[in-house]
């Protein structure tokens, strides 16, 4: 069966043309060029945090630019080989249609990646995120996992270009880690990465067990959005209480001195939050404070939404206690549980390889929010 070209390139423009109203090429052009002369500023690393914070932003920019124009680019150069193919003789047509054919394949999927992006339109979507890991169910299989996926996300940051900070680490005692918490620092980071909040499971052959047999575990993710000075969270003091003490490592080994770690917990809602990856006690109390202000800004929205159900006379369940297994024996395959989506190379998808379920789940809530 013939491809019908005229039709499927045009098709191909209509969906980059939905790309480009979200992506607003002409503004990240100015913010490129205004990112750039920051960048260039010779006091620039006068102030670290703020210098990566521009190069960051810039480096971003640019490969959303580039996303795009390079799309535009491809589409073209395919419409030009099959004009092409059609004046030239019949072994060279086919040669030409067959690269086009195998373009037109590859260009649908990269724009199919790409449109993941109009999808993102929460409130908050466009925010970093601040992911939090906790073991839970399995003893030291579940502080390992906990471990596991805690290096699964940092991967993929680092595969995506995205910067992270990893704010808090609580060590397990023999092995993994009871929770951590950590920032991915990227536009939409927030909208990208709140389709993997939930509890994962892992299934495997137990690597702690003398006898061999099989343990299945249990580790919790939560991602809330990052928050901003605009959002006006204001904690008194009279909420919060502050607890200082030494960090620790692995292994419950002191690796501070001082007692520079702090624990703060908001009164009101019980919510309690941990740094001591920070140098000193000042740089953790505002790192600490930011994330109860990040949770209690989700707890809001939370509030928010589950309100307008309620008016709505539509109240659903969540997405229940388990998301996505991850199963390593009798056979290897992860599978979500919400989309279906699977992939049977357990091992790469341990390395950080986890777009596609991202992405499957993102259209997945969409299709959910359709049908409310």
């Amino acid at each position: 069966m013939s491809i019908d070209y005229p039709a499927e390139i045009t098709a191909l423009r209509a969906t980059l043309d939905n790309i480009i109203a979200v992506t607003h090429p002409d503004e990240l052009r100015k913010r490129i060029a205004q990112l750039s002369k920051e960048a260039a500023a010779p006091d620039l690393w006068d102030d670290a945090d703020n210098a990566q914070q521009v190069t960051s932003q810039l480096s971003y920019a640019q490969s959303e630019l580039e996303r795009v124009t390079v799309m535009e680019s491809r589409i073209e150069d395919l419409e030009a080989t099959v004009e092409l193919a059609e004046e030239e003789q019949e072994q060279m047509r086919e040669a030409l249609l067959a690269d086009a054919e195998q373009e037109l394949k590859a260009i649908q999927a990269r724009l199919a990646d790409l449109e993941i992006k109009t999808l993102l339109s929460g409130p908050y979507d466009e925010r970093a995120a601040v992911v939090t890991i906790r073991s839970g169910a399995g003893g030291i299989d579940a502080a390992d996992f906990a471990e596991m996926l805690m290096r699964m996300y940092l991967r993929w940051a680092e595969r995506n270009g995205y910067t992270t900070n990893v704010m808090d680490t609580s060590y397990a005692e023999e092995a993994g880690i009871k929770s951590a918490t950590f920032e991915v620092n990227a536009p939409y980071a927030y909208g990208t990465l709140s389709v993997e909040a939930g509890t994962h499971r892992l299934v495997r052959i137990s690597p702690f067990d003398n006898q061999g047999r099989r343990q299945t575990s249990f580790a919790a993710v939560e991602v809330i959005p990052l928050i901003e000075t605009t959002d006006h969270i204001e904690i008194p003091e009279s909420e919060l209480k502050i607890d200082v003490f030494r960090s620790s490592g692995p292994g419950g080994q002191s690796v501070n001195t001082t007692d520079s770690a702090v624990r703060m917990t908001h009164l009101p809602t019980g919510i309690v939050v941990s740094m001591q990856n920070e140098k000193s006690q000042i740089q953790n109390r505002a790192a600490a404070l930011r994330v109860l202000q990040s949770r209690l800004l989700q707890l809001r929205h939370e509030e928010e939404m589950a309100e307008k159900k309620a008016l709505a006379g539509d109240v659903k369940a969540s997405w229940g206690d388990q998301m996505r297994s991850y199963v390593l024996q009798p056979y290897q395959m992860v599978k979500d549980l919400r989309t279906g989506h699977e992939n049977g190379n357990t091992a790469a998808v341990f390395d950080g390889e986890i777009d596609d379920f991202i992405n499957a789940g993102i259209r997945w809530r969409k299709d959910q929010d359709n049908e409310e």
